[in-house]
């Protein structure tokens, strides 16, 4: 008999979402907007310590409307993490900028304060500073925000937080996502919290989201009947989501805690073995660990990644190797980047392990037992 699929990181529901959906089917609001999705942004909005949020269809739609909302123009340059999900970086596309990216450091796996620093003063001798920076939460961990801010702020440059795997992170007690002009999120059905799909724009600026909930709706202008004087999109979260959401939301510190839980037993589990380390929790904040992951060190634990990754293939467990960097994808083939390396190498060398909160221990340890055998069979 196959044994039973363990997941990278599947969605973990309960009591609570099944009845604010059935309020909603109750209420008859099953189209798009309504009471929930009011709800959900001011609880949003209270959870993060944003002053303004709008409930979107996706963490990449919250990307696309932010630069929409900066004016970005065909040819300009937007600086951005290369260790990261393409969706950070599309939305780039989408409006005709030309991404550039940089390369992340060893203590947070997120974008290097070192890198930007030099990419901003390159592109001021040559005056054409870029039009934003996208700074990634990777993998349930803030970057260095304050350096990056500063940076930011020194230069005149737009910040946008893409928090999109680090809500229930912290950064020196605050948000990820909060310190940017503009902070996305995202709620898909391998995140800590889902809505199976969704995402959230959250800015201090009410003229912002304001103009994002406009954008999101088609552009309609305020008239009996349809009229658009602008292009817009089909962006808005429905109801019946934003009404799992406001469940999930209950629940986000358990889900960090279980997260957190997972990645201990793991380091526990191996800690006698050579050739594996861990992604390290930097010191000015506290990961969700949504995903655990670890580096393999082929010369020490004896097989590399990609071995490992097929084993546990083998027995039915998905695990998924780090981020391939954006300045290795094709689709972004001649971008300019500064450094690389570092993203390089996590990416040969990291594997992210089964993660989600609703794990037993009985699957954790034939995850655990998996690995091992890797190492034994060296």
């Amino acid at each position: 008999m196959t044994k039973r699929r363990i997941y990278l990181s599947s969605p973990h529901l309960g009591a609570d979402e099944f009845e604010l959906v059935r309020e909603a089917f109750a209420t008859n609001w099953i189209a798009p907007l309504g009471p929930h999705v009011d709800a959900f942004e001011r609880e949003f909005e209270t959870l993060v310590g944003s002053r303004h949020a709008a409930a979107l269809s996706s963490g990449t739609a919250a990307v696309h409307l932010s630069l929409r909302l900066l004016g970005l123009k065909s040819g300009e340059e937007v600086f951005c993490s290369s260790l990261t999900f393409s969706a950070s970086a599309n939305p780039i596309v989408y409006e005709g900028g030309k991404p550039v990216f940089i390369d992340c450091d060893r203590a947070s796996w997120n974008m290097d304060p070192a890198r930007l620093a030099e990419a901003l003063a390159d592109r001021e001798k040559k005056d054409r500073l870029p039009k934003a920076v996208i700074l990634v939460h990777l993998y349930g961990q803030s970057a260095d925000i304050d350096a990056i801010a500063a940076l930011c702020t020194k230069y005149g440059v737009t910040l946008i937080e893409d928090a999109a795997e680090a809500l229930g992170a912290t950064y020196k007690g605050i948000s990820p996502g909060t310190r940017g002009r503009m902070g996305i999120y995202s709620f898909n059905g391998n995140k800590i919290i889902t809505t199976s799909g969704g995402g959230m724009l959250v800015s201090a600026e009410s003229a912002l989201i304001e103009k994002a909930r406009f954008l999101a709706t088609q552009s309609r202008d305020p008239a009996p009947h349809y009229q658009h004087s602008e292009i817009g999109f089909n962006y808005r979260m429905s109801n019946v989501l934003a009404a799992i959401g406001r469940g999930q939301l209950r629940v986000l510190a358990d889900r960090v805690n279980a997260r957190r839980a997972n990645c201990e037993f793991y380091q526990r589990a191996f800690s006698d073995l050579p050739g594996i380390e861990f992604m390290p929790e930097a010191p000015w904040g506290r990961s969700t660990r949504w995903l655990t992951c670890v580096i393999i060190e082929p010369k020490k634990f004896g097989v590399d990644r990609e071995a490992v990754r097929l084993a546990l293939a083998a027995e039915n467990i998905e695990a998924r190797p780090v981020w391939k960097p954006m300045h290795l994808q094709p689709v972004f083939a001649g971008c300019d980047t500064f450094g690389g390396e570092v993203a390089e190498d996590l990416f040969n060398r990291g594997l992210c392990l089964p993660s989600g909160s609703n794990l037993t221990t009985e699957e954790l340890e034939r995850v655990a037992n998996a690995v091992r055998r890797c190492a034994r069979a060296a």
